[in-house]
């Protein structure tokens, strides 16, 4: 299929024999289409929300390109799917709010069963059936970290089998997330994740960090934290990932609440939303509370930072995006008409106007909370001038801003030594800020 944004696709045929393409759909309207698969029949099954908020899976005749709904998620996507040898079981996974939910749909007569006894995370998309009938799949969660399990389809037994390696720690201390449901300022339902430390280990109020992911286009799933764990289990602080709007995951009406730099700084007051419900948990400690997000989640981070200075004691922002207008000047070709769609077009003199307006380089004088940076000199996507800009204008107006740049990454760190170098400076950074320890000063 041919990929205009994520709430807009065209699908093809193509012909293996002669190289010939012809176009299927032609839809007057952006419609998404994704996880295409043919049936033992000859029949396509595609996802897709046409005529729906959210995707759902069918049957697209490929002369036409009419798309019959089948199988619906209710208020969620269906994120993936196969479809058995025998053509009789199609097995789909539904998004609940960064929670995979998995199920079997009779092909013959419509009959849908939930598979229940797996770990609360996210189902992978290599999901396949066997030729003798079983499904495999993988499971990502905070206490399955890539496993790979098996589905007897006649009887929904589950069987585990693989233990990932984790480096001699048990993942089963690691603890499980917290759907959090608000409604933001004006009504809106938000969510997300909140990991909170073990009570038993670390009494009383615990500081937290939230993580903000990037995108906009992406969602914070349950799957496995990794080294996020020591933050957690070592050093008591709890993590929350809030999905805001624009996220994907929730419907492509909520995807495309942030589009544009008039609606940019909605998400930001989502976060307000967050902090609002964040500093009722008794078990949380408002006054050391943390931000950090990468790419555009680095974006809302210098923005929350700025927005929340009052409420937030520190910011660690990744690759991130200082003033919207260089960022759309000097990110690779490849990628301007497509961020142009998200964030809006900086060669319209109105738009330019308000995307300068809403940058956080424009309010940099507004941060006046401790910043760390960090960023790779060789990142095509957000150019490490975006960080040089904002570091400069920090300390100039006096702020304290630790920068850390890679010399040979992108657009994330990547080699282990680097990755290794940034988790230890982000948690020195975060004992002196959140736990008020100097550096270097805890085991």
């Amino acid at each position: 299929f041919n990929y205009i944004s994520v709430t807009d696709s065209q699908l093809h045929i193509i012909n293996v024999e002669t190289g010939a393409i012809r176009q299927v759909t032609r839809d007057a309207t952006p419609v998404a289409y994704g996880n295409l698969q043919f049936a033992p029949d000859g029949r396509l099954w595609v996802s897709s929300d046409k005529d729906s908020d959210v995707q759902r899976l069918g049957l697209l005749d490929t002369e036409t390109g009419l798309f019959t709904p089948m199988i619906d998620g209710g208020r969620w996507d269906i994120s993936s799917f196969d479809i058995s040898k025998d053509g009789k079981t199609i097995a789909y996974v539904v998004n609940e709010a960064g929670f995979s939910r998995l199920y079997l749909y009779d092909i013959a007569s419509g009959a849908k069963r939930q598979v229940t006894g797996l770990p609360p995370g996210e189902i992978g998309s290599g999901m396949k059936f066997a030729p003798w009938g079983d499904l495999g799949f993988t499971v990502y969660s905070n206490q399955s970290p890539g496993d790979a399990y098996s589905l007897d389809p006649a009887t929904l037994k589950v069987t585990r089998w693989t233990e990932s390696e984790t480096g001699g720690l048990d993942p089963a201390d690691n603890v499980l997330p917290e759907l959090v449901e608000i409604k933001s300022f004006d009504g809106e339902a938000i969510s997300g994740l909140l990991y909170r430390p073990d009570p038993g280990k670390h009494p009383g109020k615990r500081p937290l960090i939230m993580s903000i992911h990037g995108g906009p286009e992406g969602q914070a799933t349950a799957g496995f934290l990794g080294r996020t764990n020591y933050l957690i289990n070592e050093l008591g602080i709890a993590v929350f990932y809030p999905n805001v709007r624009g996220s994907t995951g929730f419907g492509k009406r909520f995807v495309n609440l942030d589009n544009g730099p008039f609606r940019r700084e909605n998400s930001v007051k989502d976060i307000g939303a967050f902090l609002d419900r964040l500093n009722r948990y008794p078990t949380l400690d408002a006054k050391r509370f943390g931000v950090t997000g990468g790419s555009y989640g680095g974006y809302m981070c210098y923005a929350s930072a700025i927005r929340y200075g009052r409420r937030f004691n520190a910011a660690s922002c990744i690759v991130a995006i200082s003033n919207f207008v260089t960022f759309l000047e000097n990110t690779e070709e490849y990628r301007r008409d497509l961020r142009r769609i998200e964030y809006g077009d900086e060669r319209v003199p109105e738009l330019r106007a308000k995307l300068e307006e809403i940058s956080p380089l424009t309010r940099v004088d507004q941060l006046k909370i401790p910043l760390m940076v960090v960023t790779g000199a060789n990142d095509p996507r957000v150019p490490a001038s975006e960080a040089d800009q904002i570091i400069d204008a920090v300390r100039s107006h006096g702020g304290s801003a630790w920068h850390l740049l890679a010399r040979n990454e992108g657009h994330g760190f990547r080699r282990k030594e680097n990755a290794d170098y940034l988790f230890w400076a982000t948690l020195a950074f975060w004992q002196q800020h959140l736990l008020g320890e100097q550096p270097g000063a805890a085991d």
